[in-house]
């Protein structure tokens, strides 16, 4: 992303502002551990499936015709605030990657340009999924070359996160994949088509995890736990909908409440606080998308289907 704080070779770190913040005795041999075993299974399918259910409610009902699109928003959201900034600051931006970057001048112009375009054009081709697969190539490239322009990918923050983000527009073009599926349900479907839609989705999942790495060793030992056990359930594609509506509601509540950026005293800290908003609005975004397809036949839960 675009150069940001007081700080010329690298995004601001948290730690700049300060931290964010058995069964007993006489139960243990009275059933066999098996039985146990397929009660809590059990139990957590009951479970999950109360919470799966959720999304069949008549007021859920109502907006779920609009999630793909509030998603595709999300995803996006990232790369509108990020061409605002550019152009808003622009003398900032063109000081910086002259000065300090020692990229000429001309050069200069000419990159800036191209990716606020770029940004623009592209989130818009997605929101409105239209030329899904040049728009997110296009995003993805932004995504590489501001990396290189402000020499970004020595920091594992931005790899990560920006990692999350290609697995976001990924799954919101295999999106595009499962629509046309569905579509054309009733005319004969090309394997090699469908198996290039599912090994899109299943890299986007992979990809839209990387960003909970960093995020979860952070926090408290009990969201810790639950973030790593929901990502093990996407990455396997177990439960999906259910893992990605936890790891929402954790997001959403962790978003709103820590990088509230508008409520920032400092310049730089508004910079790092915003940014760190809308990257996790897109991670969000990709989720909802996930949510909305399922995790694709390379899944644990579509073989579950088969068996």
């Amino acid at each position: 992303m675009s150069f940001r704080g007081a700080k010329f070779n690298q995004i601001p770190t948290a730690s700049q502002f300060g931290n964010q913040q058995q069964f007993p005795a006489h139960q243990q041999f009275t059933q066999p551990k098996s039985q146990s075993s397929v009660s809590f299974n059990a139990k957590f399918e009951e479970y999950s499936k109360k919470v799966e259910d959720l999304l069949d409610v008549p007021a859920v009902q109502k907006i779920k015709p609009y999630v793909p699109q509030i998603g595709r928003f999300l995803i996006v959201a990232t790369f509108y605030e990020d061409s605002w900034r550019i152009i808003s600051q622009w003398s900032d931006q063109v000081f910086y990657l002259w000065n300090y970057r020692h990229i000429p001048y001309v050069l200069v112009i000419l990159l800036l340009l191209t990716c606020v375009t770029v940004m623009i054009g592209g989130s818009t081709l997605v929101v409105l999924k239209k030329h899904q697969l040049y728009a997110s190539a296009a995003l993805i490239g932004v995504i590489i070359t501001q990396g290189i322009m402000y020499g970004l990918f020595v920091g594992t923050n931005f790899m990560l996160r920006n990692l999350s983000l290609m697995g976001g527009l990924l799954i919101a073009f295999s999106d595009t994949l499962v629509k046309e599926k569905k579509r054309f349900a009733g005319l004969p479907e090309i394997s090699t088509n469908n198996d290039y839609k599912n090994y899109v989705l299943l890299a986007g999942r992979i990809l839209l995890m990387f960003m909970f790495v960093t995020f979860a060793v952070t926090k408290s030992w009990f969201t810790t736990i639950i973030t790593f056990i929901g990502m093990a359930a996407i990455l396997a594609g177990f439960k999906t909908r259910f893992a990605c509506m936890v790891l929402i509601t954790i997001l959403v509540f962790y978003n709103f409440g820590q990088n509230s950026y508008w409520y920032a005293t400092s310049e730089a800290k508004r910079d790092y606080l915003k940014y760190e908003f809308y990257q996790t609005l897109s991670i969000i975004g990709g989720l909802l998308l996930v949510v909305n397809t399922g995790a694709g036949e390379l899944s644990l839960d579509e073989k579950k289907k088969v068996y």
